[in-house]
């Protein structure tokens, strides 16, 4: 493989860094949660904050399709260097949780194409892509909601995610419950819905986690905030 350009890094050099820190139980814990790799994300994090920034080592490890190396390229890019098309492009091709949501949370969001993105991708029928449209979403919801139709995402919530594919359904209940945390004005509707969908309801909860069931969630953060 090449060296990236204007570094002594090479893509073969760092994938074998990679495969060195493969740890069988690692790998276990990921598959769990529907990940492909072995690598302790705590020393994934390491490797980065030695190579900073370096947007072509990053293109390069992207194009490998391993996992490992394309949560590693996440952080040693530049989120603003990818091109609308090829953001979109790199999304539909991260199938993995983990790999989607770093894409979307440390990569789209800081891009300038990411309202753009996050238009397309709301409405997209593949409902991978649908939920990045809809935690991209779940962020306006809470820090720049002007210009959003509160309303109507909670009518289409109410509609669609309990019949919605677990990924797609999990970012459609984020987004209730940061409406209902959010705007107060909006919040009685948004525990009804949740309260009717019952959607994450039974979700195990580790003891000190708050619930994902909207209701919950909302009650809890509220409350929170209240006190402090």
């Amino acid at each position: 493989m090449a060296e990236a350009a204007g570094t002594g890094t090479t893509v073969t050099g760092v994938m074998a860094e990679l495969a060195a820190l493969e740890d069988p139980r690692a790998r276990a814990v990921n598959e769990r949660h529907g990940d492909d790799h072995g690598v302790n994300l705590g020393r994934l994090r390491a490797v980065a904050k030695r190579l900073k920034t370096q947007q072509e080592l990053a293109r390069e490890l992207w194009a490998t399709g391993d996992s490992a190396a394309r949560l590693l390229a996440l952080l040693i890019c530049r989120p603003k260097a990818f091109g609308r098309d090829e953001l979109d492009g790199m999304l539909r091709e991260a199938r993995t949780p983990k790999v989607h949501d770093w894409l979307v949370t440390y990569v789209v969001r800081k891009s300038p194409h990411a309202e753009e993105l996050r238009v397309a991708w709301f409405a997209d029928p593949d409902p991978v892509v649908a939920s990045a449209g809809w935690a991209l979403t779940t962020e306006r919801v809470a820090r720049r909601p002007d210009g959003l139709d509160l309303p109507g995402l909670l009518d289409t919530i109410e509609a669609e995610m309990k019949d919605a594919p677990p990924r797609l359904q999990w970012a459609m209940n984020h987004c209730l419950a940061q409406i209902g945390i959010e705007h107060p004005g909006y919040r009685a509707r948004a525990i009804a819905v949740g309260e009717r969908l019952e959607v994450l309801k039974d979700y195990p909860t580790s003891p000190g986690c708050t619930s994902p069931f909207a209701p919950v969630w909302i009650d809890e953060m509220v409350r929170r905030r209240a006190e402090a």
